[in-house]
């Protein structure tokens, strides 16, 4: 077991976006999946090609972390992540469908916060890609695994919600995100919001 990551990733449930052209009997059952299991979920909508979106999302330094070791694009390849000793997390590329889709499964974590300490381990963080056909994309993101009943849910789904909506977001239309540093940004501002040990 490595020591892990920071809660940095963490999210919410985002509005729902309706793109142009798009299913709603689609949209009811993918909602309907999510609420049932109450996996983490949150999207956002980019005025850019699935291309440049699918490129931007596997540059995990430029909108999660620049604490980042390996490399986080190529399929079968782990990264290490870690925000001090509040959160080490070591994820796995597992599939990789050009331009749609992107899964990434946690192989080993360490929260400093929490009772167990692995909770994150044999999650994945998914990445699915909708196209309008007129470069703008819909960004779906799932923590499959991540559910309310894990104890850094809460601080869990809070990161992730400002990491998609705000930084990856960001990074996709302007090419600048807010991922952190060593020290200072998201992280150092959870930690201080959620009385996080600050080892």
């Amino acid at each position: 077991m490595i020591p892990l990551l920071s809660a940095s990733l963490i999210g919410c449930q985002g509005p729902s976006i309706k793109l142009a052209g798009q299913n709603s009997g689609k949209d009811t059952i993918t909602k309907s999946a999510n609420m049932k299991n109450k996996d983490y979920t949150t999207s956002i909508v980019v005025d850019k090609t699935p291309e440049l979106v699918f490129k931007a999302i596997q540059d995990f330094r430029g909108w999660w972390s620049q604490e980042i070791q390996g490399t986080t694009d190529v399929l079968d390849k782990s990264f290490f992540y870690h925000y001090k000793d509040v959160h080490l997390c070591k994820l796995k590329l597992i599939e990789k469908i050009s331009n749609q889709k992107l899964v990434y499964l946690v192989t080993d974590n360490q929260f400093n916060f929490v009772k167990d300490k692995t909770e994150w381990i044999g999650t994945k963080l998914v990445f699915e890609l909708i196209s309008d056909g007129r470069d703008r994309t819909k960004i779906v993101f799932t923590h499959q695994g991540l559910v309310p009943e894990y104890e850094c849910y809460q601080v869990c789904q809070d990161a992730w919600t400002s990491y998609i909506q705000g930084s990856l977001k960001t990074f996709i239309e302007t090419g600048i995100g807010k991922p952190n540093g060593k020290e200072g940004g998201l992280n150092a501002e959870l930690v201080k919001k959620w009385g996080l040990p600050d080892k």
